[in-house]
């Protein structure tokens, strides 16, 4: 396993101001830069309907494997030097595989590093506790399973597909309701910059609409819709 970290230079400030976004206004601003295929499919889901996420990604490359590894050393070892390898503003993003990757323990582990979340195009479980302590995941759905002998981590750090989307290490990620985006780092400040004024613009309109003035009127003047 590669737990090397190349990711671009990390700015903790383009994370606060993508908290305060949304994945839809992202989404359409994603859109507006050329990039229409950076929202996840809609099988990854919180999983509790407040969850919200932003961050820098953390990739996991994970594959399905037979049986657990020989030696009891190397039960888990890729799954938790991927926790441990976190800081503080990461965002785990695991590929596609089914099994179950993610738990209570390694969340609890992760908020510790001030790590904002999970996103996974695989299974979690300990869902009830995961709710309780409000960590904020995001999966393709739920199995007891043990992942060890099932699911193995193969690389932390590198380029993989989750829910449709590739991910590069170091991209920002956003989750809500709605689902994940992904920005990719290059245009990250980009995008977050169209996407607050695509907000402000919102909040005007919305206030314009609720004071009656047309669906149409309302395009017409302020573009936004």
């Amino acid at each position: 396993m590669d737990a090397t970290r190349s990711s671009p230079t990390r700015d903790l400030a383009l994370v606060e101001r993508l908290e305060k976004l949304y994945v839809a206004v992202v989404a359409d601003c994603l859109d507006k830069v050329g990039v229409r295929d950076n929202v996840m499919g809609p099988q990854i889901r919180p999983i509790y309907p407040e969850a919200r996420l932003a961050g820098y990604a953390v990739t996991v490359d994970v594959v399905e494997v037979a049986a657990p590894p020989v030696s009891r050393d190397d039960y888990y070892r890729g799954e938790l030097a991927a926790v441990d390898a976190q800081q503080a503003g990461d965002v785990m993003v695991v590929s596609t595989c089914r099994g179950s990757y993610w738990g209570e323990l390694l969340a609890t582990a992760s908020r510790y590093r001030d790590a904002r979340g999970l996103v996974g195009d695989c299974y979690g479980r300990d869902i009830s506790m995961l709710v309780e302590m409000r960590y904020p995941t995001f999966l393709a759905g739920y199995n007891a399973c043990d992942s060890l002998g099932r699911i193995d981590v193969r690389a932390v750090g590198v380029p993989i597909s989750c829910g449709g989307v590739t991910v590069n290490p170091g991209d920002l990620v956003i989750g809500d309701l709605d689902g994940v985006a992904v920005i990719p780092s290059g245009l990250a400040a980009q995008v977050i910059a169209l996407a607050e004024e695509k907000l402000a613009g919102e909040n005007m309109v919305r206030d314009k609409l609720a004071e009656g003035m047309p669906v149409s009127e309302a395009f017409r003047k302020y573009g936004v819709i």
